[in-house]
């Protein structure tokens, strides 16, 4: 379903992931024991997992078995009860999942840092909801929500493994149309989500949570690239080139070299209209202000020199192999073809992809890292640490 958390309005916030969990919970004809069963019974598997910008409902059976799990996730899609007992069960369980995501420094310092960069837009929030309102929200709400965006229009099928096309058409067209769902609308790409500049936040941000824990968890960026940018080619060589692997300067610099930290890392999570672009290290407290100037200083040396034929090279291959691994199974490809689908309303095959990393050159990869040292710098530390550590590396 093209609807995230980014979708929610203030009065549903946590529902699409809440709406996750109780489409499994039974429909007008099914149990959730129904449901279980129906996967269960044919080897099969079920889930479903909410993000920002949308929300997956899968299934992996045998190709004999796809009648039963596209009957069965169309009448979850289309037929589910909310009922409010169910309701009331499952919040605690979601409370018991927001609390172990906070359990983990990771999580929370990405979280902390998506609500730095990106400020009060929902981008910003994290996609669960946060305890204060998964306690509040009431059955209405989530049902409201479910009303207003389960919709025909916002639904997206895809497939992949031993599955004929004009097969599967027939039984969405089946399971759908028996709950009523208008299947005459003419098919429309997603539209783009524009977003109110004024909710980004423009300038830089430190923000430290204290937690008595023997790691600092930090994170050091700025807004990134958007998932349609057509720098994003050049921004996977650099990420590739800084912090995307053993071989990356951040790994060699930080850990081989230095011995400062065990995960060093850097990354883009770009969204249909929003981005944030950072770097990650979890070290101690003891290191966190060299180990945080040593990552600034890395993205600058790309900055001011640029990276070598060498490291381009090297970035084209560890890109092309391993989006050619990455893309071997079934669920792999299904989830490319519906989040394709879902942000840019087209498909780009797998060697277009390649030939477009094989096509960067040296001085767009430079260029980039010139325009992220320009952006307001935000730092998100979580751990045994204060602001002083930090606030001479904001501006």
């Amino acid at each position: 379903m093209a609807v995230g958390s980014r979708d929610e309005t203030n009065n549903h916030f946590g529902s699409t992931h809440f709406l996750e969990h109780l489409l499994f919970k039974g429909t007008k004809t099914r149990t959730a024991m129904d449901i279980a069963v129906a996967f269960d019974s044919v080897g099969g598997s079920s889930n479903a997992s909410t993000g920002k910008e949308h929300t997956s409902y899968y299934a992996k059976v045998q190709d004999k078995a796809l009648p039963i799990a596209v009957e069965v996730i169309a009448d979850m899609l289309t037929s589910s009860l909310i009922d409010e007992t169910e309701f009331e069960n499952e919040r605690p369980v979601i409370l018991e999942e927001l609390a172990m995501n906070d359990d983990d420094p990771q999580d929370v310092v990405h979280e902390a840092f998506s609500a730095a960069v990106l400020g009060d837009h929902p981008l910003g929030r994290p996609i669960g909801g946060t305890i204060e309102t998964i306690t509040a929200v009431s059955r209405a709400a989530v049902w409201e929500h479910y009303q207003n965006n389960y919709r025909p229009q916002d639904l997206v099928v895809a497939a992949a493994g031993s599955v004929d096309h004009q097969e599967l058409i027939k039984l969405v067209e089946q399971g759908l149309s028996a709950a009523g769902w208008d299947l005459g609308l003419q098919a429309q790409p997603v539209p783009r989500r524009l977003l109110n500049p004024a909710k980004i936040s423009r300038g830089s941000k430190l923000n430290v949570i204290h937690r008595p824990i023997s790691q600092v968890n930090i994170m050091v960026g700025s807004e990134g690239l958007y998932v349609d940018d057509p720098r994003r080619y050049a921004m996977g060589v650099l990420n590739t080139v800084l912090g995307g692997g053993m071989s990356s300067r951040l790994f060699q610099e930080i850990r081989e070299k230095r011995g400062l930290a065990y995960s060093v890392y850097s990354f883009n999570q770009g969204y249909s209209d929003a981005a944030t672009y950072g770097l990650y290290a979890g070290c101690s407290p003891a290191k966190a202000k060299e180990v945080t100037e040593l990552m600034i200083a890395e993205l600058d040396k790309v900055a001011q020199s640029g990276i070598t034929s060498e490291e381009l090279v090297l970035a084209r291959g560890n890109i092309s192999g391993s989006l050619a691994l990455k893309f071997e199974t079934n669920q792999a490809r299904m989830s490319r073809l519906a989040s394709a689908e879902i942000v840019a309303g087209e498909f780009m095959d797998l060697d277009e992809t390649i030939e477009r990393f094989e096509a960067v050159e040296l001085s767009q990869v430079q260029a980039l890292a010139q325009d992220l040292m320009k952006l307001p710098r935000s730092i998100v530390a979580v751990g045994d640490v204060t602001e002083t550590m930090f606030e001479s590396f904001v501006r």
